[in-house]
């Protein structure tokens, strides 16, 4: 059994499971974590089928909740007088409001000073 995409497949079906069964009895006890058996399997370079399904789940996101966090942000910035907004400055506003514990962490004094020394003309 294959697991595929129309014409295009990465994994076997059948090698993944028996892969997966013998990787089970291989695995040591202090290998807890996702990543952790990520590397392990990538040193051994003898699961190939898994290494593959794990890099593939990895990348997956558990949950949709920081997309349904954009979405809420974009409702309170697009109001109605904002409605006129090019697309670039929104997805900045939106990018701010979104990330706001980092932005929180930023030095602003240290910002405008660098902005201002860099943009300032300079007089001859």
């Amino acid at each position: 059994m294959f697991l595929r995409f129309n014409e295009y497949s990465d994994i076997d079906g059948l090698d993944l499971f028996s892969e997966l069964k013998v990787l089970k009895e291989v695995l040591r006890e202090k290998i807890s974590t996702p990543i952790e058996v990520l590397s392990y399997i990538n040193t051994l370079d003898s699961f190939p089928n898994v290494y593959i399904a794990s890099r593939i789940l990895l990348t997956i996101p558990v949950t949709v909740a920081t997309i349904e966090r954009s979405f809420s942000k974009l409702k309170l910035l697009k109001s109605y007088l904002k409605s006129t907004m090019l697309q670039d400055r929104l997805n900045g506003l939106a990018i701010l409001s979104i990330e706001s514990e980092v932005l929180e962490l930023l030095d602003y004094k240290t910002l405008i000073d660098d902005f201002a020394t860099k943009k300032a003309r300079r007089l001859i």
